[in-house]
C-alpha cells in the first residue's frame, strides 16, 4: 500500500524510522483484508494542537485524540472494502499509484503518552493507531460488542504479521497472504534495467514477516535480489530463523537465483519457497530441492 506520508511533528533518533514501520503494516492490513489491487492513503502525524483543531472542524468534538479517519468509500451496511471492488477502484489516483482509501491523522503526543500508559513500546503504539486508522477506512467500526470484537481481530491479524503480536496472537499468515505481501513488496522493485520487478516476503518463525525488493544498480553486478533483500533487513533485527518465502513477478517464475539459494542456505537450509507470477499461478518446494547437495556453516570445522 502507497503512504501518501505528512509529518507536521519533529521526530527524534530511532523514531525517524516511522515511515518504513507503517508501510509494513499497512501492507499487512491490505493483506488482512484480501484487496488484490494497489491501494493508497494519506497519513499525516501532528501534535495534540493541530488533531484538536481538526476533531473539531469535522466532528464538532474540542478536544485531542490519538488517531481521526475520514474514508473515501461510504460503504453498504455490513459490507467492508473486500466486498466493494468496483467502488474502491472509483477512487483510483494515478499521482498515488493505487485506490485512494481515504485519510489518517496520527497525533504524536498521544502515541507517546498511550505507549507509556499501557506500558508498550512507541513502535507498537504508532503502527497500532495506523492499523486501527486503516481499517476504519476499509468499512471496520466498532459501535457495538460484535462489530468491536472483529475489528480488534483483524487488527492483530495484520499487527500479528508486522511482527508486532499481543501475547494472545492469532495464527502466522497463510501461503496466500505471504504471497500477497510479496506482490505488494514487487512494486517498490527498483529495477530501471532489466524491467523485471521481484518481491519477496520471508516469514520467521516467530511469525513476523520481513518484505524486500529487488534494487538494481548502474554497475549491473551490484545489484541486488529481493530475496537477499528481505533476508538481510530481518538479520539486521536480530532474526535467525526462518520458515518460508514467497517470491513474486510478473511474467516468468521467479526461482530464487544460485546467489540467493546459498546466503538462504546459511540460515535456513530447509526453508519451504513459495513462487508466483502472471495472473496469480503459484508453485511450491524447498530450498534442498533448490540446493542438492549444499554446502554451509555445517560443512566447517
Amino acid at each position: 500500500m502507497t503512504l501518501d506520508w505528512v509529518q507536521t511533528y519533529p521526530l527524534e533518533s530511532l523514531e525517524e524510522c516511522a515511515g518504513a514501520w507503517l508501510s509494513l503494516v499497512a501492507d499487512c492490513c491490505q493483506v488482512a483484508e484480501g484487496i488484490p489491487f494497489p491501494c493508497a492513503v494519506h497519513v499525516e502525524l501532528m501534535d495534540d494542537a493541530r488533531i484538536r483543531q481538526a476533531n473539531a472542524a469535522y466532528r464538532s468534538i474540542d478536544s485531542a485524540t490519538d488517531v481521526l479517519s475520514f474514508p473515501s468509500v461510504n460503504y453498504p451496511k455490513g459490507k467492508t472494502a473486500r466486498d466493494c471492488p468496483s467502488q474502491l477502484r472509483r477512487e483510483f489516483d494515478p499521482d498515488a499509484g493505487g485506490c485512494m482509501l481515504g485519510d489518517i491523522l496520527i497525533s504524536w503526543d498521544h502515541v507517546r503518552s498511550q505507549a507509556a500508559e499501557y506500558g508498550h513500546s512507541v513502535r507498537r503504539e504508532l503502527c497500532y493507531l495506523l492499523t486501527h486508522g486503516l481499517f476504519h477506512l476499509m468499512g471496520y467500526d466498532h459501535m457495538d460488542s460484535i462489530q468491536r470484537k472483529e475489528m480488534r481481530q483483524m487488527e492483530e491479524k495484520a499487527l500479528q504479521m508486522a511482527g508486532l503480536p499481543r501475547e494472545d496472537a492469532p495464527a502466522p499468515p497463510t501461503d496466500d497472504e505471504l504471497l500477497a505481501l510479496a506482490r505488494l513488496a514487487m512494486q517498490r522493485s527498483y529495477s530501471p534495467y532489466s524491467s523485471y520487478p521481484v518481491g519477496a516476503c520471508l516469514l520467521a518463525a516467530d511469525g513476523r514477516v520481513f518484505q524486500g525488493c529487488n534494487v538494481e544498480n548502474a554497475s549491473f553486478g551490484l545489484t541486488n535480489c529481493a530475496e537477499r533483500t528481505a533476508l538481510f533487513k530481518a538479520i539486521s533485527e536480530g532474526v535467525r530463523d526462518f520458515t518460508t518465502i514467497a517470491i513474486a513477478a510478473k511474467n516468468a517464475a521467479p526461482y530464487p537465483c544460485g546467489a540467493c539459494r546459498q546466503v538462504l542456505n546459511e540460515f535456513a537450509p530447509d526453508i519451504r519457497v513459495l513462487v508466483t507470477w502472471g495472473d496469480g499461478q503459484v508453485e511450491k518446494t524447498s530450498l534442498p530441492q533448490l540446493l542438492p547437495h549444499s554446502f554451509g556453516p555445517k560443512d566447517l570445522p
